[in-house]
């Protein structure tokens, strides 16, 4: 994270959306510094995608307001549109326009000189590696060469925010971990980026992240100081008959959760005053079976604060 920015990028109090009876977000509070990576993290439903499109300006809260970059929401939207980029979950460029040409309209779209749209667009082609894609129709192309396409288009503007919802949902795991290195680059050049996410790997990998869960946020900070302050005992299980286990243990009221991780049984146990020492507390419930502290992990932390164990198709790398 570069130095030379202060201040904050994103501040909101109380927003919230309704849509009819449903509470999509709930009075959300935000405070996201520049030049660096904010995370989203939550399951599907828990408020991410309304969060994002209230603060792009999409969307008029309910109620609540926000400042992005200085302006406010609801009111200023015209006056970021230049300011920002979008990156949707689903790729929203042309199909049946090839690399170049993409490149072209969004450049068209937000009023870049022509000389300057095509140093611009043939710099974007060189960084995001698809010059051999140059002339390809979008619509025929892998979902990571889509992924670098949308990225390169959501940022030829020199946008000082980015927001990216779930943008690395349609692709694998070796091109996640490349996007998320483009995205330390944008980062490092000053640039401020909101990003969604179910996945626990990318949600560590932010500076700083919020825990949404059914429209509220459960908690925020960095991933190492939520792990630091979570309010549990992590102990590991090695053992026989761990299913039936699994299920004795998850009646108990001071047990967060039960979770099956290969050939033991990851328990999380409420830290409360009845509690002083969770292992003999633990030992008089498992038997003879071993027992082992282990750290604390962002999808532990996840589960404390929402009783959610499984966010997305991936955890922790």
């Amino acid at each position: 994270m570069t130095g030379n920015h202060t201040g904050t990028a994103i501040e909101a109090q109380g927003l919230t959306l309704r849509f009819g009876h449903t509470l999509a977000v709930n009075a959300l509070d935000l405070a996201i510094p520049r030049g660096s990576i904010y995370g989203f993290l939550g399951p599907n439903g828990s408020g991410k995608s309304s969060s994002i499109r209230m603060l792009t300006g999409l969307l008029k809260p309910t109620s609540g307001q926000a400042r992005v970059l200085g302006e406010t929401l609801p009111g200023g939207e015209e006056k970021l549109r230049l300011r920002i980029g979008y990156m949707t979950q689903k790729f929203s460029l042309y199909d049946n326009l090839s690399v170049q040409e993409n490149l072209d309209f969004v450049a068209r779209i937000y009023g870049v000189p022509r000389a300057q749209a095509k140093q611009r667009r043939d710099e974007l082609i060189s960084v995001y590696e698809l010059s051999d894609q140059r002339k390809q129709m979008a619509g025929s192309m892998s979902g990571g060469q889509k992924q670098r396409l949308a990225l390169a288009a959501a940022t030829l503007h020199r946008p000082e925010l980015l927001f990216l919802d779930e943008p690395t949902s349609a692709v694998d795991p070796e091109n996640r971990r490349e996007f998320w290195e483009r995205l330390f680059d944008l980062c490092d050049g000053g640039t401020t980026i909101l990003v969604s996410t179910h996945y626990m790997d990318e949600a560590e990998r932010c500076h700083q992240l919020a825990i949404l869960d059914l429209g509220v946020k459960r908690a925020d900070g960095s991933p190492q100081a939520l792990m630091n302050a979570m309010n549990a005992w992590v102990i590991e299980v090695a053992g026989d008959n761990l299913r039936e286990l699994k299920a004795a243990l998850g009646k108990e009221p001071l047990v967060l959760s039960a979770a099956q991780i290969g050939a033991r049984l990851r328990v999380l146990i409420h830290k409360k005053q009845e509690i002083t020492d969770p292992l003999p507390w633990l030992q008089a419930r498992v038997g003879g079976r071993s027992l082992e502290f282990v750290r604390a992990s962002l999808e532990d932390v996840f589960v404390s604060c929402t009783g959610v164990h499984h966010v997305g198709s991936a955890h922790v790398e």
